[in-house]
Parts: C-alpha cells; sequence; structure tokens
C-alpha cells in the first residue's frame, strides 16, 4: 500500500486515481475485496474511513451531505490502519464544518443506510482541544473489540464544528437497551470521561425526521 508523504493528501480529492474513489457511490458499485498480507495483523471486520466538509458561503445548502463525503481509503488490517492514519490530519488541526467517519465497510455514514435505519448513536461534545485525543483513543477501541456487543457497531464520527467538537458512535437497533448501555459505558470508559459527564443517545428515526422538518421550513 504506497502512502503519500503529504498527510494532507489522504484526503482524496474527487480527481484521485484511486480505484475506490473512482466507483461512482451513489449507485451499488462493488469495491475489490482487500489483499490481507500473511505478515499482518487482520482486524476482525474491514473498515472504511470517510471524511465530509461543509462547503462555506451561500452554496452550502445547496449541496447533500452525500456530495460533500468522500472515501479516504479502506483497510482490513492493524498495519493498513497505521498507513493511513499516520498520515491523516489530526482532528484538532481540522477547520470549518468538517468530520471524519470510520465506519464498517459497505456501511455508509448516512441515517438512511439499511445497517443504520434502525439504529440510533451516543453523542458526546467536547470542549475544544480534546478531539484529537478522544478521536485516537474511540477508534482504536472500536477496532479492537473492546465495547463487546457482537455485530451492533457500525461506526463513529467525529465532527469539528465552531464552538465545540462532537464524538458520536452508531449501533445497528436502538431499541436494544442493554446493548446501547453497554456501548455508553464502554464510551466513557475509553474517553476516560468524567462522571458527570452528559451523554445523548439520538433514534437515527427521529433525526431523519427532524432534517425532513427543517428542509421544509428551508423550502417553503
Amino acid at each position: 500500500m504506497s502512502i503519500n508523504n503529504n498527510k494532507f493528501d489522504a484526503l482524496h480529492s474527487e480527481d484521485s486515481d484511486d480505484g475506490d474513489l473512482q466507483c461512482d457511490e451513489k449507485k451499488d458499485c462493488p469495491l475489490q475485496p482487500i489483499v490481507v498480507p500473511k505478515d499482518e495483523h487482520p482486524l476482525q471486520y474491514t473498515y472504511c474511513l470517510w471524511f465530509s466538509r461543509r462547503t462555506p458561503g451561500k452554496h452550502a445548502a445547496n449541496q447533500s451531505f452525500d456530495q460533500n463525503l468522500k472515501m479516504v481509503g479502506r483497510f482490513a488490517t492493524a498495519e493498513q490502519f497505521w498507513s493511513y492514519y499516520c498520515h491523516l490530519v489530526r482532528p484538532c488541526e481540522l477547520t470549518g464544518h468538517s468530520d471524519f467517519h470510520l465506519f464498517k465497510d459497505g456501511i455508509k455514514p448516512m441515517w438512511e443506510d439499511d445497517a443504520n435505519r434502525c439504529g440510533g448513536k451516543w453523542i458526546v461534545r467536547l470542549r475544544k482541544g480534546l478531539a484529537s485525543r478522544c478521536w485516537e483513543n474511540l477508534i482504536l477501541a472500536m477496532l479492537g473489540e473492546q465495547f463487546m456487543v457482537g455485530d451492533e457497531i457500525c461506526g463513529a464520527v467525529i465532527s469539528i464544528r465552531f464552538a465545540e467538537d462532537i464524538i458520536s458512535v452508531w449501533n445497528r437497533i436502538a431499541s436494544d437497551h442493554s446493548t446501547t448501555t453497554r456501548i455508553r459505558d464502554t464510551l466513557k470508559r475509553v474517553l476516560n470521561l468524567p462522571m458527570n459527564t452528559i451523554l445523548e443517545y439520538k433514534n437515527h428515526t427521529d433525526s431523519l425526521k427532524y432534517f425532513n422538518i427543517l428542509v421544509m421550513q428551508y423550502l417553503y
């Protein structure tokens, strides 16, 4: 796997020659299986790393989330993960309305995806300056299967905003309260959160309804 030494180039542009990125992601275009070398350490799942940034200015409202979502790369071993991660911009270095999304391969970081449709997410709001450390702790715990909830975890997101940063962990079944509770407790532990930290759980169905209401208000 070859990676450009410029860490900013890990966020591929639209004219990338990467075969994965040439696929129109709005179509169900299958991606090639990832080769796992014999001398590397395979992860339990293959993962896909995405990046999104909302374009500033008056045209931002006309752009869908899907248009702003770009694939950085896919990996199936610990070594492949580090080959991407060590060249990425750290969350605390990002500006504007930016997000990293780390999801299991085949699951897009969107409410409408079949794997996410019946699920939800735990949300932790962070004061500025903590995003990079918390994000690293979270994704290492996720790749290392520390949540111990089987196939329930879909992915995780770090969202960089002006006043605060937000970490979220997405799972498949929002109504499975024992599983969501375990995810919450593990999230508190891996992020080393104070006991009084408030975590919020959002059902994707409710989020989608609220988003649609906002869109209708904007249009009419």
